[in-house]
């Protein structure tokens, strides 16, 4: 996958991606990622990108002119192309404005052979950046940060993890938090929502059997491999019935989990 981002602080991502599984993506010939100053496209000789808001009001908006001639440098298809899904490419705007970026999200792009992501900062961006030229408009959280390469980083972080041969054990991938038992819609157009049926990972435990007199579930121990995936299910149901209520009303959820989720709640009450 090639990944191509521009900022105006470049020197932002020297650290996260040098690490863990970024680096060995990069190391292995998995994930290509460059880094683009976006003041070297401005157009002017004191490199200005950004100028003040037209109607008023505080703080500054970045300009569309350099954004525009930096993702024209690159080798991506016109954005009608993107936005149907013909060419496996994709042109992300980080905002605090963007629809909220999730695992299926993740799981969509990392199909994807190329992604662009543009890092907003300031007030914000011209909005002719996501009306003419951006596919997606992404957001990591109902939250604001000083600008989109934070955002950014996550969408590498959680795009890369899941490409194959990033991870030793892909198998572990596809039981995390948030991750859909059933297959989605196929394509690679810009179709994902952050609405997705998978719950909460379910507890992990490792040695010692026994910490300060907290002790790992006896079923983890018991070999009965269909009561551990039984109890694995229920506390997954459990643990998002307790963090995350709202996903429960998401999930495709089987005559098992309804279940126990009835026991859950007949618990609780």
């Amino acid at each position: 996958m090639k990944i191509d981002i521009v900022t105006i602080f470049p020197e932002f991502f020297h650290g996260p991606f040098d690490y863990g599984i970024i680096r060995r993506a990069r190391d292995a010939g998995l994930a290509r990622i460059d880094v683009h100053d976006l003041r070297a496209f401005a157009q002017d000789r004191h490199r200005t990108v950004d100028d003040r808001p037209f109607g008023g009001g505080e703080g500054m908006v970045l300009k569309p002119e350099p954004i525009f001639a930096w993702v024209e440098t690159l080798p991506v298809a016109a954005r009608d192309e993107r936005l149907a899904g013909r060419v496996p490419q994709s042109v992300i705007l980080l905002s605090a404005q963007g629809k909220r970026f999730c695992q299926r999200q993740s799981q969509e792009l990392a199909r994807l052979e190329q992604l662009v992501l543009i890092c907003g900062r300031y007030e914000g961006v011209d909005e002719r950046v996501s009306q003419g030229l951006a596919d997606r408009e992404l957001s990591i959280g109902d939250y604001v940060l000083s600008g989109g390469e934070i955002g950014a980083a996550v969408i590498v972080d959680c795009v890369t993890r899941l490409l194959p041969g990033a991870v030793g054990n892909e198998a572990s991938t596809r039981q995390e938090s948030f991750t859909e038992y059933e297959p989605w819609p196929s394509g690679i157009g810009p179709t994902a929502t952050c609405v997705s049926g998978g719950l909460l990972d379910y507890p992990h435990y490792t040695r010692p059997a026994n910490f300060r007199g907290m002790a790992v579930p006896e079923v983890l121990a018991s070999g009965n491999h269909d009561e551990i995936r039984r109890w694995r299910r229920r506390s997954a149901l459990e643990k998002t019935l307790r963090n995350r209520p709202d996903l429960l009303q998401q999930a495709a959820l089987g005559e098992e989990d309804r279940e126990l989720l009835s026991q859950i709640t007949g618990q609780n009450t």
